[in-house]
């Protein structure tokens, strides 16, 4: 592709200097990636400002660079030129993010014309909405990709996540291949720093689905007013013919419902839907409820706790908008066995082990809250909170887990570059009961918690789920709570 057409699909720019064409062999806002024929696109980071870097990519072969503003370096601009380099084209726009989104998906062809993305947001549920609705399409015949926090998947490609929405240009890149190989949908976990980022501003969703905003992330958006905005983004930029799936029990469904051009499909328990659930039973295995005014969509299922029922009515409801026949529906639920690290039930004589990924209050109210009918004996709770996150939530995680759990072990999470033990207090902040202990070590802290467990107690593992790494003082180390749980299980006696 030429430079020439590829800078004017970004819309108003301005440039420094004549523009010379050139073929493009890529487009980056990593200057570490950057290689000779490059676009570098110079972005003001939350750590970085790419602006820093411009000398860097031209070294490396960027042959035009896109600047926001007056933000780069003025000698750099006024002569067009880095020493060695040559001539080098600077194009001045408003937002280089938007304008990055823009060369991303014109470089990769536009793929999201050429197949349906569906977009899960919500602080909770995101990654079992998509597994569930992945297991569907697939019982119905088709082959999705999915783009989330576990992986990034598609036919036999597995590749390890990074971000739960990846950057802009590998997002396109992954839709381009997705599309290539003759994939009809794409299912994108839809984080709100993507959103505010404009990683997605590009993509053409054929539909959207929330799932439910509590607190989270507030040390990016400083408070809830602004994490819902940065939602908001996903439904107010659906097309009329698109249609958007909302929990219809969460306090913001209201003003979400009225922000979006798309047909509104509501789904929930406790208000009027469109698609609801009566007849909710569950025990420690498994989950059945009805859908109401349905016969044939009875549902039995692995999955367990009322999070799940509202996990499985957005599936539904996104599978019946799009035409899938209940009895595929139905069956796909009731095969499906787990998403790694949501609730994952480790096999144990004498009492149960759960590992899950819960790491906001609301995440760990509704495991505990799923957990507790079915324990005989004591639950007891590993947690910890991440370094470098949102400080508000740690005394309320703290307060949750203690009032609802018998007893609770504060261990690290991922305390990046933050003292352990500053988190550690933090949390106890928010402790008003003596029904705790501290072991920062976590390893030490999964052992000791499977050591004082009895028959019929439940031990849930909480805040890591699916990781299979910590981060300590920014070294990440290999750490799986559940290879920690299983090496623990074989050194015990029962």
């Amino acid at each position: 592709m030429k430079a020439r057409d590829l800078i004017n699909s970004i819309g108003s720019y301005t440039s420094s200097s004549p523009f010379e064409d050139f073929p493009v062999r890529g487009v980056s806002c990593n200057s570490g990636e950057v290689q000779d024929g490059f676009i570098f696109v110079a972005i003001r980071g939350t750590h970085e400002d790419g602006h820093k870097f411009i000398d860097e990519a031209i070294r490396k072969g960027a042959k035009a660079v896109v600047v926001q503003g007056s933000g780069f370096p003025s000698t750099s601009l006024g002569t067009g030129r880095v020493q060695g380099s040559g001539k080098i084209s600077f194009i001045i726009v408003e937002d280089t993010r938007q304008a990055l989104a823009k060369l991303a998906a014109e470089f990769s062809g536009r793929p999201s014309r050429k197949i349906k993305v569906i977009g899960v947001t919500g602080t909770n549920g995101k990654t079992t909405v998509t597994y569930l609705i992945e297991a569907i399409l697939q019982e119905a015949g088709f082959s999705p990709g999915v783009i989330g926090t576990v992986n990034y998947r598609f036919k036999d490609k597995i590749i390890p996540s990074k971000n739960t929405t990846p950057g802009p240009v590998e997002i396109q890149s992954l839709l381009a291949d997705m599309a290539r190989d003759g994939l009809e949908y794409a299912l994108m976990e839809v984080s709100s720093h993507a959103l505010d980022q404009e990683r997605i501003g590009e993509i053409a969703f054929h539909s959207a689905i929330f799932t439910n905003l509590t607190q989270d992330h507030l040390d990016y958006h400083h408070n809830l007013e602004n994490y819902f905005q940065a939602k908001t983004k996903l439904f107010k930029n659906l097309l009329p013919e698109s249609f958007a799936i909302v929990n219809n029990d969460d306090a913001y469904a209201d003003r979400l419902k009225g922000l979006t051009r798309a047909k509104v499909i509501t789904y929930g328990i406790e208000r009027n839907c469109d698609i609801s659930a009566e007849n909710i039973r569950s025990d420690i295995a498994h989950s059945e409820f009805s859908v109401l005014g349905r016969k044939d969509l009875a549902m039995t299922s692995h999955l367990i706790g009322r999070h799940n029922i509202y996990n499985m009515l957005a599936s539904i409801a996104w599978a019946l908008s799009e035409g899938i026949k209940p009895e595929i529906i139905k069956s796909a639920i009731q095969k499906f066995s787990l998403v790694p690290g949501r609730m994952e039930q480790i096999t144990c004589p004498g009492f149960y082990i759960f590992v899950d990924y819960a790491h906001t209050e609301d995440a760990l109210n509704n495991a505990l809250r799923t957990l507790r009918p079915f324990s005989q004996g004591r639950l007891i709770v590993v947690f910890g909170c991440g370094g470098e996150r949102d400080k508000t939530k740690r005394p309320k995680m703290g307060y949750t887990v203690t009032e609802l759990a018998d007893y609770a072990v504060i261990t690290n999470d991922n305390p990046r570059s933050e003292d352990p033990q500053e988190i550690i207090n933090d949390i106890k902040k928010g402790i008003q009961k003596e029904n705790f202990c501290v072991i920062p070590e976590r390893l030490q802290a999964i052992k000791e918690s499977l050591a004082m467990a009895h028959s019929g107690d439940i031990v849930l593992i909480a805040g890591k789920g699916h990781e299979d790494y910590q981060i300590l003082n920014n070294r990440r180390e290999h750490f799986d709570d559940r290879e920690a749980v299983r090496e623990c299980l074989k050194s015990m006696k029962f």
